[in-house]
């Protein structure tokens, strides 16, 4: 490489009149340096760019009984281009309501290969616990997710949920200390449970649809404020 880039340069001495070689060496060497930048090392300049936010959940994100418009997701995009401006990533909705984390993991590759985040929200395990999924079964898919996330150079955020206590008091802490012992082993940001307040306020019938578990469209920002003093420091 260097033999190359040497190379370069003498002709551009050989072949200039005095006179004019400083503006054209000038010109040369911005995009002669940036090429030997790029064969030196291929993923360099993909490591600089800031990628879009991409968040993978289920029907808590997905935004299910109201308009998408009205969920989270885009109220956070929202507050980023108010915060960011022209700097604010683009924030990506891939959740689908009724996944699992089986199913996140899954589908987890094809979306980091196709969009190139630069931070991953993982917004999953409701749907493992009121199938009454084990638990350990439930960390370790989240476990890989959260690895391929930093695997491919983007920063993972886990947004916690808890559950009813349907299945007993055993079954609801194992599942709750799955999002616990995920935070400690691959050092993640972990909002603990997205819905504190909602679910359990004392206006949860105002906050919650009918069934209980899904929020309101009157809970979004709520939901977002939440989850935004986890994010803000990202952002910055």
């Amino acid at each position: 490489m260097r033999i190359l880039f040497g190379w370069h340069l003498a002709r551009v001495y050989r072949n200039t009149p005095s006179r004019r070689l400083l503006p054209t060496l000038r010109k040369t060497l911005a995009p002669a340096m940036l090429a030997s930048l790029l064969m030196l090392s291929p993923q360099a300049a993909f490591a600089t760019a800031e990628g879009p936010w991409l968040v993978v959940g289920d029907s808590i994100s997905a935004g299910y009984g109201i308009d998408s418009s009205q969920g989270w997701v885009a109220l956070l995009d929202e507050r980023l281009d108010e915060a960011l401006g022209e700097d604010a990533p683009q924030v990506i909705n891939a959740s689908i309501s009724g996944d699992t984390t089986e199913g996140g993991l899954n589908r987890l590759p094809a979306l980091l290969d196709k969009h190139h985040p630069s931070l991953v929200m993982i917004e999953l395990g409701g749907n493992d616990g009121l199938r009454g999924l084990p638990p350990t079964r439930m960390q370790a898919n989240l476990a890989s997710m959260l690895e391929s996330v930093k695997d491919s150079g983007a920063q993972p955020v886990l947004l916690g949920i808890e559950i009813p206590p349907n299945y007993g008091p055993a079954y609801t802490d194992a599942f709750r200390q799955v999002y616990r012992t995920l935070e400690s082993e691959y050092s993640v940001p972990l909002v603990p449970f997205i819905l504190e307040g909602i679910a359990t306020a004392p206006a949860s019938q105002k906050l919650m649809q009918q069934d209980r578990i899904h929020p309101t469209a009157k809970a979004q920002p709520m939901l977002l404020d939440i989850i935004w003093p986890t994010l803000e420091p990202l952002a910055e």
